[in-house]
């Protein structure tokens, strides 16, 4: 059975999505994750290597889906990632959280906004003042409209894969 199903499909990529990757790359991975998810956590390295090894075939985006009934600190991670955003700072936060997901409470992501070389005060007031909850919400209910329930969940050149275990097969074979 191909692992590939034709429904549900991936919203389409918007302005405000969160892209790694060439614009022409033949493949594109949408995943939908927590900041706090030890599964995610073990997806981020198996697509930092894809990210590697498919340079210009691949294009990443990362949408937020915080498991908050069972992750504490995975809304505020996911509002941090947004506020280092706004700095230009997206992917160097969204590695610094996975790199650290034992460690968010608000100290740990101040800290990780310094390293990063944010303003930090304004890092600060941006989380304090949930600034980016809505954005946070937005990518939520797109999963939700797609039928994501838990995380990480993916999808391949819009459809959605059903089975990550083999994602770089999958990757090489479409690109």
């Amino acid at each position: 059975m191909d692992q590939l199903t034709s429904t549900p499909q991936a919203e389409p990529l918007r302005p405000d999505d969160h892209v790694i990757g060439p614009d022409s790359a033949p493949v594109t991975l949408i995943a939908y994750c927590d900041f706090e998810c030890p599964f995610c956590g073990d997806a981020f390295g198996r697509i930092k290597t894809l990210r590697m090894r498919f340079p210009h075939q691949l294009r990443f985006v990362f949408r937020h889906f915080p498991l908050v009934e069972k992750h504490p600190f995975a809304q505020q991670a996911a509002e941090a990632s947004e506020a280092a955003a706004h700095q230009g700072q997206f992917w160097v936060m969204h590695d610094l959280l996975f790199e650290h997901q034992e460690d968010l409470a608000p100290e740990d992501l101040y800290r990780y906004a310094e390293s990063a070389g944010l303003d930090v005060s304004s890092f600060k007031a941006q989380l304090h003042g949930r600034v980016h909850a809505a954005r946070v919400l937005y990518d939520v209910k797109s999963g939700r409209r797609n039928g994501v329930s838990g995380t990480p969940t993916f999808f391949l050149n819009d459809a959605w894969l059903e089975d990550d275990d083999r994602l770089e097969a999958l990757i090489g074979r479409a690109a």
